[in-house]
């Protein structure tokens, strides 16, 4: 679990309390049949008291595999997501935006999971320009053209296609 112990800052407007946590794909439940988070999840950031509400934000990094989805390339990706929250002991009645919680720790690791998991795309490519693979013979357009003729004729114009073969 991410607890963040609070006890400190309840009388401590504007301080700012450190934390960092190391975790893993499995502890955070952000495990995916389309791509892996290698190696420990690093979470960093800071806890200040407003007056009103705690505000955690922070860091998380983490390096992320997974096979193109166009070339089918096994690619290895750094990424880095800020996250900002609020935290509140009582449930406000004009914002729908703040967490609440009892006590004096803060668990933030729903949190972490969701800015983790909303970050990620719904399709996995190595790089947006990607061409992917040859219909025909299965070559990577990314390494280079293949001799393979890929044009796909209109089927809307095979009757006209048709005549001007008769010619």
């Amino acid at each position: 679990m991410m607890n963040v112990n609070i006890a400190e800052l309840n009388t401590d407007l504007g301080r700012e309390l450190p934390f960092s946590f190391t975790t893993t794909a499995e502890e955070l439940d952000a495990v995916s049949d389309d791509y892996a988070f290698e190696g420990p999840i690093e979470v960093t950031g800071t806890v200040v008291y407003t007056g009103t509400c705690w505000r955690v934000s922070g860091n998380i990094k983490v390096v992320k595999t997974f096979v193109c989805g166009r070339c089918l390339t096994d690619c290895r990706e750094n990424q880095s997501y800020d996250f900002s929250e609020d935290y509140s002991r009582e449930a406000a009645e004009t914002e729908d935006l703040v967490n609440v919680f009892e006590g004096d720790m803060l668990d933030i690791q729903d949190m972490v999971r969701d800015t983790l998991l909303a970050a990620q795309p719904l399709s996995n490519i190595c790089k947006p320009d990607c061409k992917g693979l040859c219909p025909v013979c299965g070559h990577n357009l990314n390494e280079g053209d293949c001799e393979c003729d890929r044009f796909v004729p209109d089927p809307r114009m095979a009757a006209l296609q048709q005549l001007l073969k008769k010619d």
